[in-house]
C-alpha cells in the first residue's frame, strides 16, 4: 500500500477510534479526562455526540476528496491517484493533505500541552497517535506530492544538480572538458 493511501485510512481511522467514545459514552470521557471526577452535563453530552460526529464525517471527507475511494462508475477510469493537482480523479488531494497535516499538527501540539498540564495519559495516547500521523503527512506532502522529474533515457532525476562534483562521463560524451 502506498504511503500516501495509508495516511488517507490513517487518518480516517484515527478519526473514528477518537470518535467512538464520544458517541457511545461522554460521561465516561468527561470522568476520565477531567481533574475531578463528576457527571457530565447535558451541554457536554451535546457537544461530546457533535464533535464524534464531526470527526467521522471530517474522516470520511478526507478519504473521499483525496481520491482513496474511486468515484467513477466506470472501471477504466480507477486507476491508481496522485497528488498531481492536473489529475483528475482527485483535484482536491494535496489541499486535503495539506489541511489534514495542519490539523494533526495543532491536535498534537494541544494535546501535548494538557498532557503536560495535567499529567492525564489519556492525552499522551493522542499527542502519540496525532504527531505520528502529522509526520507521516508531512513525508507525503515533501516527498508524494510531486512524480519528480524522471529522464526517461537514464532514469536519472533531472533536477539533481553536479555540484560540489562533476560527471565526467556525461561532460566526456558531450565532448566537454571538465
Amino acid at each position: 500500500m502506498d504511503v500516501y493511501y495509508a495516511y488517507t485510512y490513517g487518518t480516517c481511522g484515527w478519526l473514528a477510534l477518537q470518535a467512538v467514545p464520544m458517541l457511545l459514552s461522554p460521561t465516561l470521557l468527561v470522568a476520565s479526562l477531567s481533574p475531578e471526577v463528576r457527571e457530565a452535563t447535558t451541554l457536554e453530552v451535546y457537544l461530546s455526540r457533535s464533535l464524534g460526529l464531526a470527526a467521522i464525517t471530517i474522516g470520511a471527507l478526507c478519504v473521499l476528496l483525496t481520491g482513496s475511494v474511486p468515484l467513477s462508475s466506470r472501471l477504466t477510469e480507477a486507476g491508481p491517484t496522485t497528488t498531481d493537482p492536473t489529475d483528475p480523479k482527485a483535484p482536491y488531494a494535496l489541499p486535503t493533505l495539506t489541511i489534514t497535516l495542519m490539523y494533526h499538527s495543532a491536535a498534537a501540539f494541544y494535546a501535548y500541552a494538557l498532557w503536560t498540564s495535567t499529567g492525564v495519559w489519556g492525552y499522551a495516547f493522542g499527542v502519540v497517535g496525532s504527531t505520528l500521523l502529522a509526520a507521516v503527512g508531512l513525508w507525503c506532502v515533501l516527498f508524494a506530492s510531486s512524480d519528480g522529474r524522471i529522464s526517461r533515457k537514464t532514469g536519472a532525476d533531472k533536477r539533481t544538480s553536479g555540484f560540489p562534483f562533476k560527471n565526467k562521463e556525461a561532460a566526456k560524451r558531450k565532448g566537454k572538458d571538465l
